[in-house]
């Protein structure tokens, strides 16, 4: 994995063999970051990772001057080697919750101005997300929620639906507040 602008622009992140997360590719991640600079200004925004994995896309957000990052993952391994990379590149604005995120966010009671998600694509209750980041209204008002999903998932039927990017096998469904408002 590598980071692919702002401060720590080109590290590349080595992840352990003990890592079972299935990191969003180089590729996506750049794609999805290029689509996100003409939309987002991460300079001081609030983020939250749901299954965070590798920690990937919260680096990205702080490598690019986000204020905080939230991230959630239960795996302990997982969690380890995040905290180890926050560790290395000197992150400290970095918050990392071992934690369940069906328990977390029923729980949770801050907004943010951006959400990704990359839970397991076969996760059963992958569809849910949406309608549980919006009835605990985690998101900003201008804020938007990304959602990295298989092919087999759709959400366009979903009131909150903004757009979908495909890159190689990765989905991106995106989603805001009142789209149609």
């Amino acid at each position: 994995m590598r980071i692919i602008s702002g401060k720590f622009k080109g590290r590349r992140i080595q992840a352990s063999s003990k890592i079972t997360a299935r990191p969003t590719t180089d590729f996506a991640k750049e794609g999805l970051f290029n689509l996100l600079n003409n939309r987002i200004d991460f300079e001081g925004i609030r983020m939250l990772d749901l299954f965070a994995g590798t920690g990937s896309i919260g680096i990205e957000c702080i490598s690019r001057a986000c204020r905080e990052v939230v991230a959630v993952e239960l795996n302990e391994k997982h969690g380890t080697f995040i905290r180890k990379v926050c560790s290395e590149l000197k992150i400290d604005n970095y918050f990392l919750h071992k934690a369940d995120v069906f328990r977390f966010i029923p729980a949770c009671h801050s907004k943010f101005d951006l959400i990704f998600a990359d839970p397991p694509y076969d996760l059963e209750k992958l569809t849910t997300l949406p309608d549980l980041i919006f009835s605990h209204d985690l998101l900003e008002e201008d804020g938007l929620f990304i959602l990295e999903h298989g092919a087999k998932h759709q959400f366009d039927t979903h009131p909150d639906f903004l757009f979908h990017r495909k890159y190689g096998n990765v989905n991106f469904s995106f989603f805001g507040k009142n789209p149609g408002a």
